[in-house]
């Protein structure tokens, strides 16, 4: 298993280096120039802004660019904001929490939610309400995310109706709304996947077994059954969070969350590519851990897949 650990982690290497090359290339070529508003001000005055793209080093060729973006990485160091000039691990910082918050709680209550109504589901198909609840499910994926966060404003954070949460930012349980809104198509996608695999593992012959050995119901299901359905589970589990975190970005642009959705939001729009690198580079380290976790979780799950990497 360490043998395995380390050649995954070895394997990262170059999928870091193709990510964050292919989103340093695409932020280069589109369209725009982080000092147009400085060009603005200074009107005819080309020189002052040439001045200030040397000094950021972006009169160097893109390959010289990057390579002295990632030595500054490997020393952990994402360089400083064109815009207000921070350091961009501050900035990263300081929204990667309140990101990490409502992603880890819609993750939470999404996956909670899920396993023990998609188990229902399965083990109740033929009731008129599980049928009901199938059809409801495949309509609440229908709706878009934005349209749910601004229905649940219109309901809870306004003057209108029930004033109960405030419409931007996280104090006095404003991350309620953000949360409701990330859970909805977890639990939605979610719920669908747990009752699929339950309902193949219901149907193989080691549950009629147990059932014909006189094994209580309740332990061929939970114990047997669910258990034996969770690696499509714990996929989407790996996959899901880094969506999420990615994700956040409307979600956060509409509650108002200083979060890394709104903090990449703002810079792709002023072409701070210091910023969108360090963003961009956190979902990727992200996304890799979540699948490494994902891979040793099947081992615990599945002992014939911890064999076979030993």
């Amino acid at each position: 298993m360490r043998r395995y650990v380390l050649r995954r982690l070895l394997l990262m290497i170059p999928t870091f280096l193709g990510i964050t090359l292919l989103t340093f290339v695409v932020a280069q070529l589109a369209p725009g120039d982080p000092f147009q508003l400085d060009l603005e001000v200074a009107g005819p005055n080309q020189a002052v802004i040439e001045q200030q793209r040397t000094s950021q080093g972006l009169d160097a060729p893109l390959p010289l660019q990057f390579g002295r973006w990632l030595w500054r990485v490997v020393r952990f160091d994402f360089g400083r904001s064109f815009i207000d000039q921070r350091d961009v691990t501050e900035k990263v910082g300081e929204a990667a929490p309140r990101t990490a918050l409502i992603a880890g709680l819609a993750l939470l209550f999404g996956f909670g939610l899920a396993v023990p109504l998609g188990v229902l589901l399965a083990t109740r198909a033929r009731r008129w309400w599980a049928r009901a609840l199938s059809v409801l499910l495949i309509a609440a994926w229908s709706v878009p995310t934005f349209w749910v966060a601004v229905i649940l404003l219109m309901l809870f954070a306004g003057p209108r109706y029930f004033d109960w949460f405030p419409v931007q930012g996280l104090a006095d349980g404003g991350f309620v709304l953000p949360v409701i809104c990330l859970t909805w198509p977890t639990l939605v996608v979610a719920t669908r996947q747990v009752r699929s695999a339950m309902e193949d593992a219901l149907a193989q012959d080691y549950v009629k077994a147990a059932r014909a050995r006189g094994i209580p119901e309740g332990r061929v299901i939970w114990r047997h059954a669910l258990r034996n359905s969770l690696l499509p589970v714990v996929t989407m589990l790996g996959l899901h969070l880094p969506h999420l975190v990615g994700g956040s970005v409307v979600i956060e642009r509409i509650f108002g969350i200083p979060g890394m959705g709104l903090l990449a939001f703002d810079a792709i729009g002023t072409r701070d590519y210091p910023t969108v690198m360090g963003v961009a580079t956190v979902i990727a380290i992200v996304t890799m851990l979540s699948m490494l976790l994902v891979d040793l979780a099947y081992g615990v799950i599945d002992p014939r897949i911890r064999l076979e990497r030993t």
